[in-house]
C-alpha cells in the first residue's frame, strides 16, 4: 500500500536546481533513510513533502486519513510553558475529551431526567475512549520517553524558554514519539542525544511498526534501522533496498559500471570520429562514412560517473605550547549551583582527549570554564601561556553574513580569491559562498565554522560535537585533519566510531558529575 507518492516533482532555489523530475514512493512499514551530501536538499524534499514548500512542478500525494509528525528543529515553544506542558500537548484531543466530560458532569447537577440519560451514555462513551487509549496512564508514559531521551535530567519543570537547541529538539522529539503518528519524518534526530539516548532512540524505531522517513549521516544508526534507501544527488532520488551499507555496495557497483560503460563509448566513439574524417572525402566510402555519422549523431552520450568531492580539511599549526596545556586545580564548574565535583586534572602537549558522557552533565560547560568563557564556582583552571586554540562551539551563532562574509570579516587581510579557495576546500561551491549563513544546511554552516578554526594557526584544538550535521564524507575528512594534527586535541563527542581509533585518552564526564543519571 502506498502511503506517499511523489511524481515527477521539480524545484529549483535561485539558478539552483534542487531536484528534478523526482520521485519517491513510502509504502506501508518501510523504513525510508533519506541520505545524500550537506546541501543536496534533503531538508527541502521533506519542507515540501509536510507542505511547508511548494513545488514548481509535479505532484505529492499523500494516501487519505494519514497522520505524520515532523520533527522541524526550527519549531518554536511557548515562553513561561514547562516541559511537561509541552509534551502533554502530544495529547491535547484526550485532554479536551476530558473537559468535555467534565462540562457534562456539572450539567448532571441541573437537568431533566431525559438529559441526564443522554448524559450518562455520552460520558460513559467518552469514558471508554479514554481507557482504551491509555489516557489514565499518560503520565506513566511521558515519564518513560522523557527519561529515554534525557529530559528527566533538566526536569519536566523546566521552562521551555530557558532551554537551549539541544535541550530544545529533545523536547519536540520527545512530544513526537509521544503522539504516535501513523508516519514519522525526522531530520537529524541524533545530533543532540548521547550515546545511551542514540541507543534508546534506535531500538525504537527497530521496534517502530508503522513507516517513517529519517535523514540522519549517523552511519550505524542508519544501518541499525532503515530497510530502504533513497540517495539524493544532483536534483535526483533514487531507491535501494536495504540498509546503508547495502546502499554503498550498489553505488559502487552502479559507478563502476557505468565507468567501464562511458570508457567502452568514449572508445567507439573514437573510432567512428577516425573513420569519418578518413572516409568522407573519398568516393568509394563517402556513403560508409555518413552512415557512420548518422550512427554517431543519434548515440546517447554516457557520462562519466559523477565522483563525491571530499572536504580537503587541514589545520594550520603554529609553535608548541609548553607541556601542561590545561591543568585544573580543584575545580568545581556550573551555573548557579555545582555540575562538578572537584577537578583535578591535566591535559599535556600532544594528547588528544574525548570527554564523553550523557547529555546534560556539563561537558559543554567544562569547555567553556578550561576557556575562560565561564568563571568556575570554585578551584581553578590554568592554560599554558603559549597556547593557541581553535574553539568549535556546538551552539551557532545566528550570523546575518554570507559565507564568504564570515571569513573575511574574520581574516580581512586574505584577498577574495584566498577567502574563496578556503571555502571551497571545506567543501563548498561558488553558490554556497555567496549565501547567506541563515540559509545554509547545518552541514554547510558547520563546514564554514570550521574553515575559520583552519585558517587560524592553533597548537590546541578545543571541539564541541564537531560531526553534528557534517555528512559522511566531511566526517572523514574531518577524521584524518585531526589525526594529522600534531597539536593536543580537546574534542566532546557521541560517535565511538568517529573518536575511539583518533583519541589517546578518555575524560568520563559521568564520574565527577553531580546530576543523577
Amino acid at each position: 500500500m502506498s502511503i506517499l507518492k511523489v511524481t515527477d516533482v521539480s524545484f529549483s532555489f535561485g539558478n539552483r536546481v534542487i531536484l528534478e523530475n523526482a520521485s519517491f514512493v513510502l509504502q506501508k512499514g518501510e523504513h525510508i533513510g533519506l541520505i545524500g551530501l550537506n546541501g543536496e536538499g534533503k531538508t527541502t524534499f521533506i519542507k515540501m513533502i509536510t507542505g511547508s514548500l511548494t513545488p514548481d512542478e509535479g505532484k505529492i500525494e499523500w494516501c487519505k486519513r494519514i497522520t505524520t509528525g515532523y520533527l522541524d528543529q526550527y519549531t518554536t515553544l511557548t515562553k513561561g510553558k514547562t516541559i511537561r506542558e509541552v509534551l502533554r500537548e502530544a495529547f491535547q484531543h484526550m485532554y479536551d475529551l476530558e473537559a468535555e466530560m467534565n462540562q457534562m458532569y456539572e450539567r448532571m447537577g441541573d437537568c431533566t431526567p431525559e438529559e441526564m440519560e443522554e448524559l450518562l451514555e455520552e460520558t460513559g462513551e467518552i469514558q471508554s475512549e479514554l481507557e482504551s487509549s491509555g489516557f489514565y496512564s499518560l503520565e506513566a508514559k511521558i515519564e518513560e520517553v522523557a527519561f529515554g531521551l534525557g529530559l528527566k535530567d533538566l526536569g519536566l519543570d523546566h521552562d521551555v524558554s530557558a532551554l537551549s537547541g539541544g535541550q530544545r529538539s529533545k523536547v519536540l522529539l520527545t512530544k513526537l514519539l509521544l503522539a504516535q503518528p501513523m508516519i514519522l519524518i525526522l531530520d537529524e534526530p541524533t545530533n543532540f542525544l548521547d550515546e545511551a539516548q542514540i541507543t534508546w532512540l534506535k531500538q525504537y524505531l527497530e521496534n517502530y511498526e508503522n513507516a517513517f522517513i529519517l535523514v540522519s549521516h549517523d552511519v550505524p544508526f542508519l544501518n541499525s534501522v532503515v530497510n530502504v534507501i533513497y540517495h539524493m544527488e544532483d536534483g535526483t532520488l533514487t531507491r535501494y533496498t536495504g540498509n546503508y551499507d547495502g546502499f554503498m555496495a550498489m553505488y559502487e557497483l552502479k559507478k563502476r559500471q557505468q565507468n567501464i560503460a562511458y570508457e567502452k563509448q568514449q572508445k567507439e566513439i573514437k573510432d567512428l570520429k577516425e573513420f569519418i574524417a578518413k572516409n568522407k572525402a573519398r568516393v568509394a566510402t563517402t556513403d560508409l562514412a555518413k552512415s557512420r555519422q548518422r550512427r554517431l549523431d543519434k548515440m546517447e552520450i554516457i557520462d562519466k560517473a559523477k565522483e563525491q568531492v571530499k572536504p580537503n580539511f587541514k589545520f594550520k599549526e603554529c609553535g608548541a605550547s609548553g607541556k601542561f596545556v590545561i591543568t585544573a586545580n580543584d575545580l568545581v564548574i556550573g551555573y548557579h549551583e555545582p555540575l562538578s565535583a572537584k577537578l583535578n586534572f591535566t591535559i599535556e602537549r600532544g594528547q588528544k582527549v574525548v570527554i564523553k558522557g550523557a547529555n546534560g552533565i556539563g561537558k559543554t560547560t567544562l569547555l567553556k570554564t578550561l576557556l575562560g568563557l565561564l568563571p568556575p564556582l570554585s578551584g581553578e583552571c590554568k592554560l599554558d601561556y603559549n597556547i593557541h586554540y581553535g574553539y568549535f562551539a556546538q551552539e551557532e551563532s545566528n550570523s546575518k553574513n554570507t559565507a564568504h562574509e564570515e571569513i573575511w570579516q574574520e581574516y580581512p587581510a586574505m584577498t577574495n580569491a584566498e577567502v574563496r579557495g578556503a571555502l571551497a576546500a571545506c567543501g563548498l561551491n561558488k553558490d554556497k559562498i555567496e549565501s547567506l549563513m541563515m540559509v545554509l544546511s547545518g552541514g554547510e554552516a558547520a563546514k564554514v565554522r570550521l574553515c575559520k578554526i583552519m585558517l587560524k594557526e592553533c597548537n590546541t584544538l578545543i571541539l564541541d560535537e564537531p560531526t553534528n550535521h557534517l555528512d559522511v564524507l566531511a566526517k572523514e575528512a574531518l577524521k584524518e585533519a585531526l589525526k594529522a594534527f600534531k597539536g593536543t586535541i580537546v574534542l566532546v563527542c557521541h560517535e565511538p566510531e568517529f573518536y575511539e581509533d583518533l583519541v589517546t585518552d578518555t575524560i568520563d564526564a559521568e564520574k565527577w558529575t553531580t546530576k543523577l543519571i
